[in-house]
């Protein structure tokens, strides 16, 4: 009776849409298990992550299968010295995220992100909190250690990013328009320096008066961002010192070439969650040029790591310390490792293409061995996709600290150009425009000048 009700027309229709609508469902998170869909309700709602106090929906998952107690309590006290050219816009959303997240105090800049470069801290280049306590620190500041031990507490993680430093010259060259600098007109001005770099020297050291501070684009930026200085490129013995140093201090140093699996390692490190440590795969301020491919000859490479020694020194130390740190993990870290990039991979699905379709769906990722379910909707799109000065935007507003553009300070390639029109540097946007101010009055009365002059008439008979 059952198998003759099975076979009328109705019901079969019936059994051919379950079996198609769990293929759609199942093609449409790719194959993998660990991902189900749901939806929200119909109904039109502001983004949390912009619009309210409280933390979107994904910041408290449902344990499952991950067990809190494979890890300690997380370590919730950081500062990550964001370095440049070293695609760090990418990884301080990670850190920006966390501090808003978790309701952590961080140390920000009285304006803009920038707390100090290239010239020391100064008490009234921050946002002072009662009892000058901070639990983070992400905006763009020169390593001072002296400083930063006086602000943070004895168990903060000190995190930073690198990068391979032929692809670091290259993306210097372009931004801070260093060719200029150099007075070099090739079309590929990487090779051009790179085949005689020790006859540029007198000019690839641009030096900001108004700190007295001497810093070369071209030799050991990554360095001096992390507070080595440009006056010892040439005293190895020093170098190697301050960096064996630095592998001391920082819990964790990231390598652009290597981001997965630095991120992977920090989350175990730090004890934090798989999503905490996502982040948007599609780059932020990627920036194409002639020379970007170009692949210097064996002996432009030999002159680079010599020009660059001190740099090629901190990359190649810290890229032992994350393959040595790595080993130490034991082979789950691969495992780990694959479970993140097929997440990431996923949420950029989702964040990048589904969502425009369907703005109420969301994705659940299902609990691990590495991390807790948590949920992936628009709010945590919205999160990872933000750009820095929006998400500081965000923490001000959270901590009620107004912006006091009177003390923003002059970015660095602002700086260039001013030495590369042969104007003063300065280390205030307000000082830079008082000068330009200054400097447009001055030349309005020299022309007013010249055309009295010119038109003053001739005396007769003449």
């Amino acid at each position: 009776m059952a198998t003759d009700l099975l076979r009328t027309k109705g019901y079969t229709a019936v059994i051919l849409s379950f079996f198609v609508g769990y293929a759609v469902v199942y093609n449409y998170t790719e194959g993998n298990t660990f991902y189900k869909i749901s939806h929200f309700s119909t109904t039109t709602r502001k983004p949390e992550f912009l619009n309210e106090d409280r933390a979107p929906a994904f910041k408290r998952p449902v344990f499952n299968r991950w067990d809190e107690n494979t890890c300690s309590k997380p370590r919730q006290q950081f500062v990550f010295i964001k370095t440049h050219k070293t695609g760090s816009m990418t990884s301080v959303n990670i850190f920006q995220r966390y501090a808003i997240y978790h309701n952590l105090t961080p140390l920000i800049a009285r304006a803009t992100s920038y707390v100090s470069w290239p010239f020391p801290p100064a008490e009234t280049d921050y946002v002072h909190t009662k009892g000058e306590r901070y639990d983070a620190l992400f905006g763009h500041m020169r390593y001072n250690k002296t400083w930063l031990r006086s602000k943070f507490p004895a168990n903060t993680a000190y995190i930073s990013l690198i990068r391979e430093p032929l692809s670091h010259l290259k993306s210097c060259m372009k931004f801070y328009s260093l060719p200029n600098l150099l007075k070099i007109t090739s079309i590929n001005p990487v090779k051009t320096f790179l085949q005689h770099p020790w006859q540029y020297k007198n000019l690839s050291e641009a030096y900001f008066s108004f700190c007295n501070v001497t810093w070369d684009g071209t030799r050991n930026h990554l360095a001096f961002d992390l507070g080595y200085p440009t006056e010892g490129a040439d005293d190895l013995e020093a170098a190697e010192s301050y960096i064996k140093e630095l592998e001391y201090d920082f819990t964790m140093v990231l390598l652009l070439e290597h981001l997965d699996e630095s991120f992977v390692l920090l989350r175990r490190l730090m004890c934090w969650e798989i999503q905490d440590v996502v982040y948007d795969s599609v780059p932020k301020n990627v920036r194409t040029y002639g020379y970007k491919s170009y692949i210097p000859t064996p002996e432009e490479l030999a002159n680079l790591r010599k020009w660059k020694a001190v740099d090629y020194l901190l990359y190649d130390t810290f890229n032992r310390s994350l393959w040595r740190k790595i080993a130490a993990q034991g082979p789950d870290f691969y495992r780990e490792l694959q479970f993140y990039r097929e997440v990431k991979r996923n949420i950029s699905w989702y964040c990048h293409e589904e969502r425009k379709r369907k703005p109420n769906l969301t994705i659940t990722v299902e609990a691990s061995n590495w991390s807790p379910q948590f949920v992936v909707n628009g709010d945590y799109c919205t999160a990872i996709e933000t750009r820095e000065l929006t998400l500081m935007k965000k923490i001000r507003q959270k901590e009620s600290w107004e912006e006091d553009k009177r003390w923003a300070i002059v970015l660095p390639v602002q700086n260039v150009q001013a030495i590369i029109k042969g104007r003063p540097t300065f280390k205030y946007k307000i000082e830079e425009m008082n000068y330009a101010r200054e400097l447009l009055q001055k030349n309005k009365k020299q022309k007013k000048h010249v055309y009295k002059k010119r038109t003053h008439p001739r005396p007769r008979g003449l």
